[in-house]
């Protein structure tokens, strides 16, 4: 299983890798990890793959998908501008464990929903589009789309929420 991102960093869209064990489910809380201590967060729509692809055209994209979920994606920013400045790796800043929450998924399509996508850094047939030209998407893989904000400062005791529909989808407290 693969979760593929696309963050807003520095103003530009950046694709990124997590590992399975970025996920963080079931209304479990984040823990900041050690070694940093500038965790920053960002709102974003999780979508789950639910058949094998290479090479989608964006307007067949959308048949790629079964499900959606509202997520947050956390980033330790002290870390990723050492890395920046290194010319190292952003792994280390981006793909830590638990470094991605994820909510209850939603079937069907965000607009169904009444889901607002408008402020997504690429729109969800861009995402699999633009995943699927350099590997293979498999059922089951996940693929994140962060919103145009600034990251905000991960704060302790602050407790991150969404609903759909009047429904809350996505709680994580940060420890």
């Amino acid at each position: 299983m693969k979760i593929i991102g696309f963050a807003h960093i520095d103003g530009k869209t950046e694709m990124v890798l997590k590992g399975d064990s970025s996920m963080l489910v079931n209304r479990k809380p984040f823990f900041v990890p050690e070694g940093t201590t500038d965790i920053r967060w960002t709102r974003c729509v999780v979508l789950r793959v639910s058949r094998l692809g290479k090479g989608i055209a964006p307007r067949f994209a959308n048949r790629y998908w079964d499900a959606f979920a509202p997520g947050a994606d956390f980033i330790a920013e002290d870390m990723l501008q050492a890395a920046k400045q290194t010319g190292s790796s952003w792994t280390s800043a981006t793909c830590f464990d638990y470094s991605l929450a994820i909510g209850e998924w939603t079937e069907g399509t965000m607009v169904d929903a009444n889901y607002d996508v408008s402020d997504l850094v690429v729109t969800a047939e861009e995402a699999i589009s633009q995943a699927s030209k350099t590997m293979t998407i498999r059922q089951g893989d996940l693929i994140y789309i962060s919103r145009k904000m600034d990251a905000c400062p991960a704060k302790k005791e602050e407790i991150i929420t969404e609903t759909i529909n009047g429904t809350e989808k996505l709680y994580c407290k940060i420890k």
